[in-house]
């Protein structure tokens, strides 16, 4: 199937499904921390309220063009990361456009975002905005390093960059997930996963024990609005993504949403229980355990295929 209108359609739709489920998901967290914290939380509809607000408000400050393309920039980051890999799978109408994208696309994806908020950062003119540039990228760049050694290690194992065909060949139970075919490189990309949703100890960009500052404050109105919208899509695509490589995929909508849940609780767990790192901390965290497991796992599964 190629671009027809219909395979667009379809592909909204299963958009509007996912951002649901992550606005869903953003507010049932939000309580279970605060439940954690011994506090009573917010409503779980309440991202719905704030986002509705958001959009409703428009404001007459300017700082720029690309101050206003950052949130921009970061939810087509989002939006091409789940658009490029399939919702579900054998699905004629739900496989999105995964049949146009691989793991090198969507990697770019994933980054687009990040570069995009750096550029609007930048031209914000806040004292501040260089710091939280440098940690941004800084954190980025050590998470990803270990997740691009986690899909090449994937592409090496099925031989094929295609995330359609990495879930096919894990059809036909369990015993065919990379998380069983291969625990170690499984073991990796959720460690890498921890630092690409940027939840505590990994949450450096916004810092909120530290600083009032950051997107949240800095953005307003409808450009906070497209940022709140890009939290519910961009976590999720890239969950639907690791639920796609590494724990067999989903064939219908009940599965997709079973197992997205229980990979977004993994960096709900670590958040609610271990307090935020410092910048230096995070990122030789990453050089120090995660980079050296993943030349392991890289090693052991190119010698495995071999």
């Amino acid at each position: 199937m190629g671009f027809e209108p219909i395979k667009i359609l379809y592909s909204l739709l299963s958009l509007f499904i996912i951002f649901n489920i992550g606005m869903l998901i953003n507010g049932i967290t939000r309580k279970i921390g605060a439940r954690v914290g011994r506090r009573h939380g917010i409503r779980f509809y309440q991202p719905y309220i704030d986002l509705v607000k958001n959009y409703a408000l428009r404001s007459n400050i300017t700082h720029g063009i690309m101050f206003y393309l950052g949130p921009v920039f970061r939810l087509t980051g989002g939006i091409g990361v789940y658009l490029f890999v399939p919702a579900i799978y054998g699905s004629e109408y739900f496989g999105n456009f995964s049949f146009a994208g691989d793991l090198v696309l969507i990697t770019y994806f994933i980054f687009f975002g990040t570069l995009g908020m750096a550029l609007g950062a930048g031209e914000g003119g806040h004292p501040y905005s260089a710091i939280g540039i440098s940690r941004g990228l800084a954190q980025v760049t050590a998470a990803e390093i270990p997740l691009v050694i986690a899909f090449l290690g994937a592409a090496i194992q099925y031989q094929s960059l295609s995330v359609t065909e990495m879930v096919a060949l894990q059809q036909g139970g369990i015993q065919n997930w990379t998380l069983v075919t291969n625990p170690l490189l499984t073991a990796v990309a959720l460690i890498a996963y921890l630092g690409t949703m940027m939840r505590s100890p990994f949450d450096i960009v916004l810092a909120p024990q530290e600083i009032p500052i950051g997107p949240p404050t800095e953005y307003h109105s409808t450009f906070l609005g497209v940022l709140q919208t890009n939290r519910a899509i961009f976590p999720m695509a890239k969950t639907v993504l690791f639920m796609n490589v590494f724990f067999g995929g989903a064939t219908n909508w009940g599965v997709l949403i079973l197992k997205v849940f229980l990979i977004y609780m993994w960096s709900v767990f670590v958040g609610v229980v271990f307090p935020r790192f410092r910048v230096d901390h995070s990122i030789r965290w990453f050089y120090k355990y995660a980079l050296p497991l993943g030349l392991v796992a890289l090693a052991a599964t190119s010698l495995l295929i071999k």
